[in-house]
């Protein structure tokens, strides 16, 4: 049971005692055990809660609870030795990658968990990327230092070669597998040993053992003058000989953390409760404030000239929304990190995207799906506003009068596809309301018509997303629906340039339509998306009519030519056409545009373009060459292998199409001990075989 009041007590606190943190890392590397632990220790839970009892504070929702996986990213408000800890939880699993990249636009550190034994993993690489374009200082906590096979240096050192970073080692293990009973703080060359209690609140601090004082002498000496490195003045006293107090040493260590220079690295256990509170001691003592961060940057919405926002109370109002929730109490959450400025619960907000006043009836605490409600919310604060009906993820919130637009989040596109119907006509209305309520949450999930089929197609991450949102929608929201088979979400491109001219020309009683364009369509290369370029001179087009060529050429693109799948990384120049002075219309030119590119893409080299994935394999070598063979039997191209431990890693891309059930095949070839780890990768030409037979499943499948 979480500790009502103890927020609302302490929240104004000092803007340099806030961290905004999340907790990042591969899936099954104990990310939410390492939360759970981060909010016992604050005294924010009575109970350690656990993923396999399905008690967690963090994964509250019965999906989360029943797979033993977090699937959204959940917020929470603790305190640690007077410093205010705002945490995001988030999910590992690729499939909601959407929850960890709208998560990291709001932070201003992270904690990034590794398994000590399987070490720097895929997605442990992917959310690091994520984590690098936000620019996000972090630290490392080397975690299940009690697995078999747990290896603390191998991890670090692979922190290096496969993240590009530079860890500083600030705690060291004693002991590692069953005989792993604590850690070496190095900064003050003392040992924890969690000896008292098992839940880890007592520990013992003692003199580090005579067996490790060598290694962790060596240790120290190697981190000091790693701080040193950072630091001119430090440089000077290090290569004198002169001794640096602990205070300069943390005070290096942090400037350069936040300066984004380098990593600190801890080593614990949470399951077993050991190391983890140093790892709170980090938290605070060298992860940024929003005081140490100074300002947001952003652009004027109507000049477009780059402003920026000091990040305190008596600053003007700004703020992003970064997560939409629907609460089933409430109705719609929208949570907002606010950067700088204050809102008061029953005023109004500027939705600086679209131009849209929008009224905050309540504010709202959030820890996991326990709500508090407040009057006031200050900056640096992560909160959840009722009232704004229209809120998207990414809008920039502001004051009307000093309006300010801040970086919009990206987020990758669906994969994978399937057909979707209610199972009775009492459920048909339902349908259409609850696939746009879940596209709201989650600017992943994309839902369309297709008008020739009349099927309604939801396309997402991965089949785990699907799957998931489906269960949600049984579950949560009582719909009976019928699903199909996932299917793969194919693009379709050009591989020529073409020049068309297109004239739509209806003669009806009174007023015809006149519409007259001509296009030429390039090739782009792979993942530059759509470009439109109006290259008319002399007004041969009205300039009012331009709009709705471009909508038209948009529109044929999104229903496809060849297989009726999305078209993507082509340019389409408009460069010459006319009108009429009586019948020209913005539907006309609409229907021109629309025609020009159908016809256009038909002379222009059609082909299909299909999702690669990214595959990580961890098999033992004796299955090695068959899961190689199988690998490549699917088009699998074998980048690498990697050796850890007595395992072997193989590395390669595979197309998404091959893949379907890969994981039970995998483990009826490794006679279930075989892991994979898929994610996507990038989009590439289909060969012609493969994209023959499209065609013709697609042709016997109208016939």
């Amino acid at each position: 049971m979480a500790q009502q009041g103890v927020v609302t007590k302490n929240r104004n606190v000092a803007l340099d005692k806030i961290r905004n943190i999340g907790v990042i890392a591969h899936i099954d590397s104990g990310k939410t055990t390492t939360t759970e632990r981060l909010l016992f220790y604050t005294g924010r839970t009575y109970k350690i809660g656990d993923i396999d009892d399905g008690d967690t504070q963090m994964d509250w929702m019965p999906a989360e609870r029943e797979r033993g996986i977090t699937i959204v990213s959940a917020a929470t408000t603790t305190f640690w030795k007077e410093f205010r800890i705002n945490i995001i939880d988030t999910p590992g699993h690729v499939d909601f990658t959407a929850e960890v990249e709208r998560s990291l636009r709001v932070l201003d550190g992270g904690v990034v968990v590794f398994d000590a034994e399987e070490g720097v993993q895929s997605q442990s690489e992917t959310v690091w990327r994520q984590a690098d374009k936000y620019k996000i200082p972090r630290i490392c906590f080397i975690n299940k230092m009690d697995k078999l096979g747990a290896d603390f240096e191998g991890t670090t050192q692979e922190i290096t070669d496969r993240l590009g970073a530079h860890p500083i080692i600030v705690t060291y293990p004693i002991g590692k597998e069953h005989e792993f009973t604590g850690v070496i703080d190095l900064m003050i060359m003392k040992a924890f040993i969690y000896d008292k209690d098992e839940k880890g609140v007592e520990y013992t601090t003692t003199d580090v053992p005579a067996d490790l004082l060598v290694k962790a002498q060596e240790m120290r000496a190697k981190m000091v003058e790693q701080i040193a490195e950072t630091d001119d003045a430090l440089m000077d006293m290090y290569l004198n000989g002169k001794e640096i107090s602990i205070e300069e040493l943390k005070a290096a260590l942090r400037r350069a953390v936040i300066a984004y220079r380098v990593v600190p690295v801890y080593a614990g256990t949470s399951l077993r409760n050991k190391g983890v509170q140093p790892v709170l001691d980090g938290i605070v003592e060298y992860l940024p404030s929003p005081a140490d961060l100074k300002v947001v940057k952003g652009i004027d919405p109507v000049t477009e000239a780059p402003i920026e926002r000091k990040l305190i109370n008596e600053e003007k109002f700004s703020a992003l929304a970064f997560k939409i929730q629907l609460d089933p109490h409430v109705g719609k959450l929208t949570y907002t990190r606010i950067y700088s400025g204050t809102l008061e619960s029953g005023s109004y907000i500027y939705d600086v995207n679209k131009g849209k006043r929008e009224r905050v009836s309540r504010l709202i605490l959030m820890h996991a799906n326990n709500r508090e409600e407040i009057d006031k919310a200050y900056a640096g604060e992560i909160v959840a506003l009722i009232g704004p009906k229209e809120l998207k993820t990414g809008d920039t919130l502001a004051d009307e009068e000093h309006p300010i637009l801040l970086e919009q989040i990206t987020f990758p596109e669906p994969v994978i596809s399937l057909a979707i119907e209610p199972a009775t006509k009492a459920d048909q209305e339902k349908l259409s309301y609850t696939l746009q309520r879940l596209a709201e949450e989650d600017p992943t999930f994309k839902v369309k018509v297709n008008h020739e089929t009349a099927q309604t197609i939801m396309s997402g991450m991965g089949e785990l997303h699907l799957e998931v949102l489906v269960d949600r929608m049984r579950t949560e929201m009582g719909m009976n629906v019928n699903v199909g088979k996932p299917q793969v979400a194919y693009k379709e491109t050009i591989t020529k340039t073409v020049e068309h001219e297109t004239k739509y020309i209806k003669q009806t009683g009174g007023h015809g339509q006149y519409g007259h364009c001509v296009l030429i369509l390039e090739p782009l290369a792979r993942g530059e998306g759509f470009k439109f370029e109006n290259k008319i001179k002399g007004g041969t087009i009205p300039s009012e009519f331009i709009p709705s060529v471009e909508k038209g050429v948009i529109e044929a693109m999104d229903k496809g030519v060849l297989l009726g799948f999305p078209m993507t990384d082509m340019k389409v120049s408009l460069i010459d056409g006319s009108y009429h002075d009586v019948d020209s219309s913005d539907i006309a030119f609409k229907v021109a545009g629309s025609m020009a590119l159908v016809d256009g893409a038909k002379k222009a080299g059609l082909t299909l373009l299909e999702p690669i994935m990214k595959l990580e394999v961890t098999v033992g070598d004796d299955f090695m060459g068959v899961v190689i063979g199988d690998l490549s039997s699917r088009r699998g191209k074998i980048l690498g292998t990697d050796k850890r431990g007595k395992s072997t890693i193989i590395r390669g891309n595979a197309p998404l199409s091959e893949l379907s059930g890969y994981v039970t095949v995998l483990r009826s070839l490794t006679q279930g001990r075989g892991i994979s780890y898929i994610e996507p990768s990038h989009y590439e030409e289909v060969p012609q075989g493969v994209l023959k037979n499209l065609l013709e499943k697609n042709s016997s499948t109208k016939a």
